[in-house]
């Protein structure tokens, strides 16, 4: 029996579409089977994974909590005992 196909078509940001592109010349296979593979992989992870584990690739913040994480990057508070004893080789 002939496999049926058909095709599908999305818009994507240039660099995704950069970053397809490396890794389908590096590694051999065709965009198709790449996307095809990493749609199929999704979706299964959603369907298997409880939807509180799920990490979305973007995260969207308001411009107040984007210059905050961008403050908190750029002066990162001093480490507590707490932290310390985690990350400790002790």
């Amino acid at each position: 029996m002939a496999k049926v196909e058909t095709q599908i078509s999305a818009y994507v940001s240039l660099r995704t579409k950069e970053m397809v592109e490396r890794y389908t010349e590096a590694r051999g296979v065709k965009k198709a089977h790449l996307i095809e593979d990493a749609l199929l992989h999704h979706l299964q992870a959603l369907r298997e994974l409880p939807a509180d584990i799920i990490i979305p690739p973007r995260i969207i913040v308001d411009e107040k909590t984007a210059k905050a994480l961008h403050e908190r990057v750029e002066k990162p508070r001093r480490p507590t005992a707490a932290m310390r004893k985690l990350f400790s080789d002790e």
